[in-house]
């Protein structure tokens, strides 16, 4: 079994992400287990798959957060692809899940992600990580707190610097 990131500890990755078949079919969900659906298919399959249970929802880059809506306060677990370093869609998608549609469970990167990318993960309001096999994931775990202080705002520092400093 692989191994992701999740509040700050590395553990068992329980989840599987089911993508669409090659002929753009939904792919079959199994009985057991937590399963990652594509947004279009729990669009699609919404009443079953919510039946069901143990059911998140992963975004591609072009997905509309919106689209999900406040629908995203159910769900334990969403996440997010980021299929390569310099598409980074995925970080607004975060943003917005957390800060307009009040998403609190497990908000998962997935794909091109690695030590570099942490800490701004973070920032948006990531706080589980798939890092890329390729990488070590005990070495990516301390990006996170690759930096101590920020000039802007946000998911987890809602004040920027100048407003924090004037309350020092």
């Amino acid at each position: 079994m692989s191994k992701i990131i999740r509040d700050r500890q590395i553990v068992e990755d329980n989840a599987t992400i089911l993508r669409l078949n090659e002929d753009g079919s939904f792919a079959a969900v199994p009985a057991e287990g937590v399963v990652l659906v594509s947004l279009k298919q729990f669009i699609a399959q919404k009443e079953a798959l919510l039946a069901r249970g143990n059911i998140g929802v992963w975004f591609a880059p072009d997905d509309e957060p919106e689209e999900l809506g406040d629908e995203a306060k159910t769900l334990a677990v969403i996440a997010v692809e980021f299929p390569a370093f310099t598409d980074g869609r995925g970080f607004s998608i975060g943003r917005l899940l957390r800060e307009r549609y009040g998403f609190t469970g497990e908000l998962r990167a997935f794909g091109d992600v690695f030590k570099d990318t942490l800490n701004y993960l973070y920032r948006c309001g990531f706080n589980a990580f798939a890092v890329r096999a390729d990488k070590n994931i005990e070495d990516a775990l301390k990006g996170i707190d690759d930096f101590t202080e920020y000039y802007q705002a946000s998911v987890q520092q809602p004040q920027p610097l100048f407003r924090r400093r004037e309350t020092v």
